[in-house]
């Protein structure tokens, strides 16, 4: 398969990334590679609001499979099938993902750009095709939660305190809330000790009490 372009965007680690698309309203772009930068390619993608993504887990590479992981959001301990989850860790490291798609942008340098909203991907990722979503068909509204429905109602309140949330740019700080609020620790690490993630410049430190995250500091 050949890498068709590349996401760039403010998730430059791996832990703070959504663990599924569509969760918050960070923007990336999708920069092609240079074979790929015709815009006949593109011609009616606007008339799509969303995409479908196919890409690597370009750093969760295995030298083997396992039939079993334990997703994080399970607290680390209960086993699953591998085809029955969406782990990194797979026989072939392909992600799908779906992101809205907010505009279609000529760059000088390179060509033309999607940028989208939503993505569940690491700044630099490689994209092999992109397909647009079709609501009729793609959409299953009785279609069952399998053991996420365990897991998806689970929400943080964030608190950003005056002193810190007067440094970063409004919107910024909504991103910033949305991915934090997903609740970023793994299951089996839900104490009160301090963790840190990095976004785009900051580099965040917050606690979480009682379900609510509070940020004790945002470095620059």
């Amino acid at each position: 398969m050949k890498i068709i372009a590349k996401i760039h965007n403010e998730f430059t680690e791996k832990f703070g990334i959504p663990r599924q698309s569509g969760l918050s309203s960070a923007i990336s772009e999708i920069r092609f590679e240079p074979h790929y930068r015709n815009i006949d390619a593109l011609r009616y993608i606007d008339k799509f609001s969303h995409l479908w993504l196919i890409w690597e887990f370009s750093e969760s590479k295995l030298e083997d499979w396992s039939p079993t992981v334990r997703p994080p959001r399970l607290g680390g301990n209960k086993k699953v099938g591998v085809f029955a989850s969406r782990s990194p860790f797979r026989p072939n490291p392909l992600g799908l993902t779906v992101v809205e798609l907010i505009k279609v942008k000529i760059s000088e340098k390179y060509g033309p750009v999607l940028i989208v909203k939503g993505a569940d991907m690491l700044n630099g990722t490689p994209i092999y095709d992109i397909k647009p979503y079709i609501p009729f068909s793609d959409c299953i509204s009785d279609a069952k939660d399998g053991f996420t429905l365990e897991t998806k109602k689970h929400k943080l309140e964030v608190i950003f305190p005056d002193n810190i949330a007067k440094d970063i740019d409004k919107d910024t700080l909504k991103e910033l809330s949305e991915i934090l609020s997903f609740d970023p620790r793994p299951s089996y690490h839900a104490d009160d000790r301090e963790y840190g993630m990095t976004y785009g410049k900051f580099n965040i430190k917050f606690k979480v009490s009682d379900n609510v995250l509070t940020v004790i500091k945002a470095d620059t």
